[in-house]
């Protein structure tokens, strides 16, 4: 790319000629304010008409969301008249806002407030009756509240860019225009997967992940055995939710603070991953053996479940039988840890900490039950656990990092289980066991870089004792699509595929704390473009550190096979961790 000359403020400066005025100002140091574009350019609607600025010999002034820069191009920010437009934008904006702000459970995160400060937006200067709010709270993962909705579009690009569906777009006409599914739906009544990517772009409260603090609080005054498990992308994010910068590894405060909270156990959903890997590879070699349906595709992704079931209930013979590894955990905690520890599995609540609000609904599912048990009774996300630790006083900055995983049966695991939290990481953990089992002997490098990345479409030959095995890796259904549609042709040439609902798999994940590109500090400004890297980053690292890195080789796994579950997809594995799927969901079920 080219560069060119620009003026910002009579200050000369060299930019990409492929910029927009906004990326551009901010590449210079200049914070513009804006809501409508957001993740690096992605969604500049420019309809919020924050980022208004003067650019020299333009009509009027522009939305430097959406303005190309070109050679010797002046920009002006600070001019009375782009000041006083963008002070007025968002004051628009702020008298269709519902208030209750301190009720909001965006508050202290609310991209709508924080650009008002900039700004100096005077509230209620524009008064005005506003339109019924439409509260939808029908859905297990998401809650919507046109009342809060600004009309920004970013939550209708985010749905399109990320899964090609569209479920979002704007509805009505003039004062009355609402972003909402079709026909005003409820999310529960559309083809909504809940993987809440809407969720983590919204700018204000109009769209949230449906909390269920209250349950687990009622859980520990009941006097429930309350057992919490943490998947592995949390310990990724998790401790940005207290300041600290994007790619901190918050494992060990984590689980201090969790044990802090009451939770009679603290577990690490990894152990379920290492238990996948056993059920998933066994069954995946089995296929290759008895010419069974190929190819076998993963199925720990919740979002990527509801899609399936949507829109290609065609490959409900490719897809893997196992339940996602929190559903597999809360099923050996209420069976194997309760049996072994003298508790009536009725007494035992489980409480899985995800980064995904899909797993709320995962876990409602009628499969998702053993003897009439639910695996797992709540879902918080990676923000809710933080509301939590937050609510109950606990400084996250002092809190000890000497503090492990309850060891009790279902405590050890591997560096296989970490990497599930990234795009890529199943199908790792999968290939270090299934080379094992075909040679006789571990990888020597144990590694697999071929199938790591953050692409949205990867695909990678593995040699295996000179078998090839042709694998492939899509994160987003707007990316998986590619591989579907080839499956549906009969054309697919591999022999597994692992698919991620969000881009860049769980690090992404829709109940994952928010990045707001334009309000991080100067010295993470390259974040802005890299963050999903910098979480991926502290899975890679945390399974280079451990001990053990291959599923198979976890003391707690081949003891769990020996004295309860007997093989890998045997009877009672098929019985607590393995599930169906409902190839007659309604695409559109209307009440």
């Amino acid at each position: 790319m080219a560069l060119v000359n620009i003026k910002i403020e009579g200050k000369s400066y060299q930019v990409e000629d492929n910029l927009t005025v906004l990326e551009a100002c901010r590449k210079c140091g200049y914070n513009i304010p804006s809501l409508c574009s957001w993740n690096h350019g992605k969604c500049s609607l420019a309809s919020c008409r924050v980022c208004l600025v003067e650019v020299v010999g333009a009509r009027g002034l522009v939305a430097s969301c959406v303005y190309p820069v070109n050679e010797g191009m002046e920009i002006i920010i600070s001019s009375q008249k782009a000041m006083e437009a963008r002070r007025n934008s968002v004051e628009l904006l702020l008298s269709n806002h519902q208030k209750n702000c301190l009720q909001c459970e965006k508050n202290g995160h609310c991209e709508l407030l924080e650009v008002a400060k900039m700004v100096g937006a005077r509230d209620q200067k524009f008064l005005g009756e506003q339109s019924p709010a439409t509260i939808d709270e029908v859905a297990p993962g998401i809650i919507r509240n046109t009342g809060k909705c600004i009309l920004c579009g970013r939550c209708i690009e985010a749905c399109k860019d990320a899964q090609g569906i569209g479920i979002l777009g704007f509805e009505k006409r003039g004062f009355k225009t609402i972003v909402a599914p079709a026909q005003n739906r409820s999310f529960a009544e559309s083809p909504c997967m809940q993987c809440g990517q809407c969720v983590l772009v919204c700018p204000t409260g109009a769209l949230l992940e449906k909390s269920e603090i209250a349950n687990v609080d009622a859980a520990m005054k009941a006097g429930k055995f309350v057992v919490c498990q943490v998947a592995p992308a949390v310990r990724a994010a998790i401790a940005e939710e207290f300041g600290e910068k994007i790619g901190t590894n918050g494992t060990k405060k984590m689980i201090a603070a969790c044990k802090r909270l009451g939770f009679k156990r603290v577990f690490d959903v990894n152990f379920a991953a290492d238990l996948t890997i056993m059920e998933e590879g066994t069954e995946l070699l089995n296929r290759i053996k008895n010419g069974g349906v190929l190819p076998q595709i993963t199925s720990c992704s919740p979002g990527w479940v509801n899609y399936m079931e949507y829109f290609y209930p065609e490959v409900i013979p490719n897809m893997s039988t196992c339940k996602s590894p929190h559903q597999m955990q809360g099923a050996i905690t209420k069976s194997y840890f309760a049996k072994a520890n003298g508790i009536d599995p009725k007494d035992i609540y489980v409480v899985s900490v995800m980064p995904c609000t899909a797993k709320k609904y995962e876990k409602t599912r009628k499969e998702m039950e053993v003897d009439g048990i639910r695996d797992v009774d709540a879902v918080l996300t990676t923000r809710e656990l933080a509301k939590m630790i937050k609510r109950a006083g606990i400084n996250w900055k002092m809190l000890p990092e000497d503090e492990d995983w309850d060891q009790d049966l279902l405590g050890q695991y591997t560096g296989a289980g970490v990497i599930f939290g990234v795009t890529g990481g199943v199908m790792e953990a999968a290939l270090r066991t299934a080379y094992f089992i075909l040679t006789g002997k571990e990888h020597e490098k144990i590694n697999f870089e071929a199938v790591r990345g953050l692409e949205g479409v990867r695909e990678a030959s593995i040699d295996i004792n000179g078998t090839t095995l042709k694998v492939a890796m899509a994160s987003g259904m707007k990316n998986a699509k590619v591989l579907l549609d080839q499956i549906k042709e009969g054309k697919s040439p591999y022999a597994f595929i692992e698919i991620m609902g969000c881009p860049g798999g769980c690090i992404n994940g829709g109940g994952q704390p928010y990045v707001k590109p334009m309000f991080l500090p100067n010295e993470d400004a390259d974040i802005r473009e890299t963050y999903r890297a910098k979480r991926a980053a502290v899975l890679y690292a945390e399974d280079e550190r451990q001990p053990i890195r291959q599923s198979h080789n976890n003391p707690d796994i081949k003891k769990i096979y020996a004295d309860f579950l007997g093989e890998p997809c045997g009877e009672l594995s098929e019985k607590l961790l393995h599930t169906t799927y409902n190839k007659n969901r309604e695409k559109f079920p209307v009440k």
